[in-house]
Order: C-alpha cells, then structure tokens, then sequence
C-alpha cells in the first residue's frame, strides 16, 4: 500500500519529530480520558449514555452533541497520523501504518455522521445520525473499540520506534533515538 506522504527531510520527521510526536500523543491521551470518563460515568456511576458526556461534556453540554467536534477530532487524528508517518522506519512504520488505515475508516464513519447531522437526513430509517457499524454496535461502545483499536498499534509503533534495531538506525533521519550509548536494543 502506497500513501502519498511529506518528504522524511522535512523538520517535522527530522529534527521535531519526537517533540511532534509527543504533542500528537498527548492529545490522543487527552481524547482517551474523555473516552474512559464516560465509560466510568456509563458502567460505574450507572449514568445513562446521555447523562455520560466526559470531562469537558459536564461543564459544555453541548460539546457532546455537536457532531462536527468528533469529525474535527477524526481529521486532527488522520491527519497526524500522516504526517508523521515518514519519520518512521521498519516494523515501527508498519505498525504506524497499520493505525493509520484503521484511522481512516474511523475517520469515514464521522464524515458518515457528519453528512448526517449537517443534512438533517439520518441514514438507514434511524432518528439520529448513525454509522454503519452503529448499526451493530451501541455508539460508546463503537467508539471505545475504534480508539483502542487505533491506539494500541501507535503505542507498538512508538515503542518499536524509541528502541530502534540496528537496521532501523540506520534509515532513520529523525532525532527520537540517541545515536550513540545504550538506547537502541541488539538485535
């Protein structure tokens, strides 16, 4: 499979890839503790899914419910994805590239909900907007699902990527690994 991608020369995949990384990963981290908040309120405090809106849903109620913030989310996440999939290299790019495809269909079932909620016109005889996953999977639940599944191979891709084999110090043009001393592992 071959993405377009920027140039791995590029200061974002070299010199500012780790501080970049670093920023894409807490925002992810930030949007999982919305995630989880509600999970708790959902399956620990017994809330209702709609009494359940997170950390920022409490205070900004309507936060929850404006469907162009998920799709906003959705883009940043694809896009970061993208972008700083050229700094990776071996099974670290694999796994990157592995969340990044996931991401993509992620990102289609928003754009789904987004057309939906935009037009007024919810899909497949619902009365709210709803994915085409949705229509197996509860919504928490889906997007619980869909986040760990996106999460779990960018954290394997930035482990893999911190602790570099020799082959893949070799190719890589970022500064995330020192380049002398004990960081990267023997192969």
């Amino acid at each position: 499979m071959t993405l377009a991608q920027p140039t791995a020369g590029t200061g974002l995949n070299t010199r500012y890839h780790r501080p970049a990384l670093l920023f894409f990963l807490a925002v992810v981290v930030a949007h999982w503790a919305e995630h989880l908040t509600q999970a708790v309120q959902i399956w620990g405090l017994g809330w209702r899914p709609p009494e359940a809106r997170g950390v920022l849903g409490m205070p900004f109620p309507w936060l929850v419910s404006q469907e162009w913030l998920h799709y906003a989310y959705a883009i940043v996440m694809l896009a970061g994805l993208v972008l700083l999939r050229p700094g990776f290299t071996g099974a670290a790019r694999t796994w990157w590239t592995a969340a990044l495809v996931i991401q993509t269909w992620h990102h289609l079932e928003h754009l789904l909900l987004l057309i939906q909620a935009q037009t007024g016109n919810p899909f497949f005889g619902s009365a709210v907007p709803v994915s085409l996953a949705q229509l197996v999977v509860p919504r928490v639940e889906l997007h619980l699902f869909y986040n760990a599944i996106v999460f779990l191979p960018m954290v394997v891709a930035m482990y893999l990527h911190r602790r570099p084999g020799p082959e893949e110090l070799s190719r890589m043009s970022c500064s995330c690994v020192p380049r002398t001393g004990a960081g990267p592992r023997a192969s």
